[in-house]
């Protein structure tokens, strides 16, 4: 009974996304009938439309290097900051911490102009490169209070029988902190990449032309022009970019709820 129950759960949850994905294998002329259609017919236009007449494969391949590229960037910054927030004391380090927090907080709007002349005047804009940096700098307040908060639940005393063997404080954190931290780390590592892949203001602004387009910013191209909106071809496009976010959550779902769970709220 209880499997039946979880099952018919799963497949209420899994719903509306198979209905979405439905949507991108129907002809269009299904899709904006005002009657309901049960039993839709399976058509490949809208997967012929993404891949030959749209560069899809450049737009994902912009989504991939960018994501990646930005949780790299996120992670290198938000240890070394997380371990020094969560283990030494010095003034003002409570300060420091809510600061780096509170830069979440702000309205994009408020820096996309100096932003825009920044990339502009580096070489930067229009390029994977700056979409790095962006999403980077948007997540990195938020990967960094995830990892501290996860570090502030660890003992002491795993620190200081390294010490006492001679280790140093680099040591210390490459060999001991990051493996106990791993659920931590993935857990910001995630949530970083799913705030990437919804970003929509920065990349809008600093990516000018189909060069450096990632599927956010896709998806926008089939809501208007002649053909109007192109509700199979936003669908298709909608669930490529939910799917692999969904089954990376589903093959780490066990550190996940771990870092989720012991820290990442705390603090």
């Amino acid at each position: 009974m209880r499997y039946i129950i979880l099952l018919t759960w799963a497949l209420f949850c899994l719903a509306p996304v198979l209905w979405f994905l439905s949507i991108g294998f129907r002809p269009r002329t299904e899709i904006i009938t005002p009657q309901p259609i049960y039993f839709p017919t399976f058509s490949l236009d809208a997967w012929q439309m993404i891949w030959h007449d749209w560069p899809m494969a450049s737009y994902l391949r912009n989504s991939v290097l960018a994501i990646i590229g930005s949780v790299v960037i996120d992670l290198v910054l938000a240890i070394p900051a997380a371990y020094s927030l969560a283990r030494y004391s010095y003034r003002g380090r409570d300060d420091i911490g809510f600061y780096i927090l509170s830069t979440r907080m702000m309205a994009p709007a408020i820096v996309a102009i100096p932003i825009f002349f920044l990339f502009r005047n580096l070489g930067l804009l229009d390029t994977v490169w700056a979409l790095m940096l962006v999403f980077a700098a948007v997540n990195l307040s938020l990967v960094t209070w995830i990892i501290r908060s996860y570090m502030l639940d660890l003992p002491h005393e795993i620190e200081d029988a390294a010490r006492t063997d001679g280790a140093s404080d680099l040591s210390i954190l490459v060999l001991i902190i990051i493996p106990v931290c791993a659920p931590g780390i993935i857990t910001a590592s995630v949530i970083a990449a799913i705030f990437a892949i919804n970003e929509f203001f920065f990349t809008l602004l600093i990516a000018s032309t189909q060069n450096s387009y990632t599927l956010s910013v896709a998806l926008a191209n089939f809501t208007g022009g002649s053909d109007g909106i192109i509700y199979n071809a936003i669908a298709l496009v909608a669930f490529l970019a939910f799917a692999p976010v969904f089954l990376l959550v589903l093959a780490i779902q066990h550190h996940l709820s771990r870092g989720l769970t012991m820290g990442a709220v705390k603090g």
